[in-house]
């Protein structure tokens, strides 16, 4: 690999000897930001940003609802050739302008399952992207899937997508729009989705399902609600796994653990693994009285410091968390105790014996490989 630090130096080196004559303490500044100017670096890298980290579909004053920017390319372009944005809860559009991502820039937009805290900013994306012209985009999810009785019904991706924004089209806006501007396609905004559809069975190994030049992204069929998927990326520069919402196959007591086994499967030797939380502060024998199926259907932070050792995760980045940090309740719930810290979740994920760095989720929180 050719090392970029020692070309630079050497640059350095050979311009301070040449300009011995001058103040060295103002030309070695100079000199360096010169040398610097003549060295491109375009070594790969990968960046993880979490666009929003709330837990469950309530409004929070400061945090948007769940998803994850990932970008790849260079250092040269700050890792901007490729932009993939997983899950789009509430303001994820704002989110990613804080990030400077403009929304025409998303090449694909990955959903884990269709749970408004994880979907209703897509109406933002698409309405905006149709209305600045965008190019069409991606949409990963899962193929149709059938809910189990008694409440049985079609859960459907491609029928969230196709109206996403029904209300605009019923309200005119979108005809109004198309005859302002004849740019735009009086189709409206699901015109522009490219709808790439993970096939029903969900894959149970992992399964390439989009790719972009050297960038690939699986996905893999994992227990939440029917259609949860979770995915992962490889890159030159490293490996990201979006975990969602999964949690065990066994939906309640007595199992080995809350975690995902395809989940596990997915992460081995990843680099980063982004996952939903929750502190076992929460669980519904602690006095909080969240429900045991909603809990029961969750990772504990615990469990997922433990997976992650196992399949050998540098990063595990904790995410969607439940109960919000800082807060006495999470929506009607009362956190027993009072409230939660960052600390606190570190020091959970961390007491299974996980060796590498916890990164407790916060908005707009970024990490990069390589480092």
């Amino acid at each position: 690999m050719i090392n970029y630090s020692k070309i630079f130096s050497i640059i350095v080196v050979a311009l301070l000897v040449a300009a011995c004559e001058t103040s060295p303490a103002t030309e070695k500044s100079a000199l360096e930001a010169k040398a610097k100017s003549l060295v491109k670096d375009d070594r790969p890298c990968l960046e993880v940003s979490l666009t929003g980290t709330l837990g469950g579909p309530g409004i929070s004053g400061n945090l948007a609802g769940s998803g994850t920017l990932v970008k790849v390319g260079t250092y040269a372009n700050d890792c901007g050739d490729i932009h993939l944005q997983f899950d789009t809860g509430r303001a994820t559009g704002v989110r990613l302008a804080e990030l400077g991502v403009n929304v025409n820039q998303l090449n694909a937009v990955f959903i884990t399952h269709l749970h408004s805290d994880h979907t209703v900013g897509l109406i933002d994306i698409a309405q905006t992207r149709w209305h600045f012209l965008g190019k069409p985009f991606d949409l990963v999810c899962s193929g149709d899937h059938i809910t189990p009785e008694p409440h049985s019904r079609v859960m459907s991706c491609r029928e969230f997508g196709k109206n996403i924004t029904a209300a605009a089209e019923a309200a005119g806006e979108i005809a109004q729009r198309s005859a302002e501007n004849k740019k735009r396609t009086a189709l409206g905004p699901s015109s522009i989705i490219n709808f790439i559809e993970v096939a029903t069975p969900l894959p149970t190994t992992p399964e390439v399902i989009w790719t972009a030049g050297d960038v690939t992204v699986s996905a893999i069929g994992s227990k939440h609600i029917p259609g949860h998927l979770s995915y992962r990326v490889d890159s030159p520069a490293g490996s990201v796994v979006i975990g969602g919402d999964a949690g065990n196959d066994v939906p309640k007591p007595p199992r080995t653990n809350s975690t995902s086994a395809n989940v596990e499967l997915l992460a081995k030797d990843a680099d980063v693994l982004v996952h939903s939380t929750m502190h076992p502060i929460f669980h519904p024998d602690t006095g909080s009285k969240f429900p045991a199926a909603l809990f029961y259907r969750q990772s504990t932070a615990p469990d997922l410091g433990a997976l992650a050792e196992r399949a050998g995760v540098e990063h595990l980045m904790l995410t969607h968390l439940i109960p919000v940090i800082g807060a006495v309740r999470h929506g009607p719930f009362v956190v027993p105790g009072g409230p939660v810290t960052a600390k606190d979740y570190e020091d959970s994920a961390k007491s299974t014996g996980f060796q590498g760095n916890v990164h407790v989720g916060r908005d707009l929180l970024t990490i990069r490989l390589p480092e």
